[in-house]
């Protein structure tokens, strides 16, 4: 499984619009190569740098149809469901790092279930519900400093 951006190359720096100091909008992913297995797909955007313990989750969205091949610019996948981010929100918050570069990264989940979860989970219960479910995972890292 590969996810990559127009907008910028593995572990190199996300354009300014992606940010929370431009448009704070979702860059567009590109997905190849889902197993055929696959029934759903998760997103998590997770920041390790962040100063809080366990990170900052930046985007929470699962239960992706399988067959997406681009998550567009702006968008959140039909039929998708946006989680809690660690903003308390569920929807994007761009890199908005608070000293330094930091590292972003587009965790992508090829799982073998849709998931019955409520709105408000948050990352940790997402990573919870994927338990034993997991079938492949890739992930794509952006560089953000401001």
């Amino acid at each position: 499984m590969i996810l990559t951006s127009p907008s910028f190359e593995n572990d190199s720096h996300i354009p300014l619009k992606f940010t929370c100091d431009g448009g704070d909008i979702n860059p567009e992913l590109q997905i190849q190569n889902v197993p055929a297995v696959a029934k759903s797909l998760a997103l998590i955007l997770h920041d390790p740098d962040a100063p809080v313990k366990g990170g900052f989750a930046h985007w929470v969205v699962w239960n992706i149809n399988p067959s997406t091949v681009v998550i567009k610019e702006e968008s959140v996948p039909p039929g998708s469901v946006e989680g809690r981010n660690d903003a308390g929100q569920n929807a994007y918050a761009g890199p908005c790092p608070p000293s330094g570069e930091h590292h972003y990264h587009f965790l992508l989940y090829a799982l073998d279930a849709m998931l019955d979860l409520p709105g408000a989970t948050d990352r940790p219960g997402l990573e919870k519900a994927m338990e034993g479910h997991i079938i492949e995972k890739t992930e794509l890292v952006g560089l953000y400093k401001r």
